[in-house]
């Protein structure tokens, strides 16, 4: 690989021609005021033994080449350049030492290819590139459409918890750049109750006590996250919604509030003492399910949790609660 540039890097499959991600990519470092670095990873063959044909690998890298030229000229950029790069290896393990060799570099993921589309959940790729990549990852669903000149509504969900907190930074980054709506999100959960007989009144009782306590203090929560944003001269709204799943809540919402972005950690409250898990059930799901493109802040991006992806901006958070 020649030289590296920081910004976004939109990983292309070499069996994706029209590379439908690009859009995306360009869509973020154009928000962002970054390059673009189309990379495409060329698998070597499994086999220990297997001597490689040079000219059947010098075919496929100029074929390669040749889709990436083309996936750059279909849009001209107007504010961000775009490069080409080609690695050979695979494809998870080569696409974050590129990340790590770049300067706080984004990756741009294909949930799934297009060939692949209807399928349920995530590309193997794409699991290992979330359990090692050391910055963000946007995640696209192929049926995302096309998104406009910027964001105009970005979702952040958030449980309390300073992992979930951990993408405000880069997410007011988004929205002043683009003048982006951020939607502050709240699921408060229908608390199990253990039922070896049916519930008796008091324990219905005690039950929708502890939401409505939930509810109070997660609306609490948001209301000075939101004030904090608002004095930075964001447009900001708290959204605290009661839901008996809160994942299934979550992608209802996204759809119902018409955003183009979600960003959120994929670690919350209920994993922030879990080293070996890389997300939690909420953030797995929605990347498996959400239907707009979905920023993921990996857990193993210390740096970015420790501080923020913009050195310049700060978000003065409250002190997290447990809801």
């Amino acid at each position: 690989m020649s030289g590296k540039t920081s910004g976004v890097v939109a990983c292309i499959d070499c069996t994706d021609r029209n590379a439908w991600i690009y859009p995306h990519a360009l869509a973020l470092a154009s928000t962002l005021d970054v390059p673009v670095t189309l990379l495409q990873v060329l698998d070597r063959d499994a086999s220990p033994d297997a001597r490689p044909d040079p000219i059947e690998c010098n075919l496929r890298r100029r074929e390669a080449m040749r889709v990436l030229d083309r996936c750059a000229a279909t849009i001209e950029p107007s504010s961000s350049q775009t490069t080409i790069e080609l690695a050979e290896g695979p494809a998870a393990e080569e696409i974050c030492r590129y990340v790590r060799e770049c300067d706080e570099g984004m990756v741009v993921l294909g949930r799934r290819g297009r060939k692949e589309a209807g399928r349920d959940g995530v590309g193997g790729t794409v699991h290992k590139v979330l359990s090692q990549a050391p910055g963000p990852v946007l995640l696209v669903p192929v049926e995302a459409p096309v998104p406009g000149s910027a964001y105009r509504r970005i979702v952040v969900p958030l449980d309390g918890s300073r992992w979930a907190e951990s993408v405000l930074p880069l997410a007011v980054r988004l929205a002043k750049a683009a003048d982006a709506e951020l939607l502050l999100v709240h699921v408060v959960p229908t608390p199990e109750m253990i039922q070896a007989r049916p519930l008796e009144t008091e324990d219905e009782t005690l039950r929708e006590n502890l939401i409505e306590r939930n509810e109070q203090a997660a609306r609490s929560y948001l209301d000075r996250t939101r004030s904090n944003l608002s004095a930075m001269g964001l447009r900001a709204r708290a959204i605290v919604i009661r839901g008996g799943d809160v994942r299934d809540t979550l992608c209802a919402l996204i759809d119902r509030e018409a955003a183009d972005l979600a960003v959120m950690s994929a670690r919350g409250h209920g994993h922030q003492h879990v080293r070996d898990v890389p997300y939690g059930t909420v953030a797995s799901y929605l990347m498996a399910h959400c239907s707009v493109p979905m920023l993921v802040l990996p857990s193993a991006s210390r740096k970015a949790q420790m501080t923020s992806p913009a050195a310049s901006q700060s978000v003065r958070l409250p002190t997290a609660i447990q809801v």
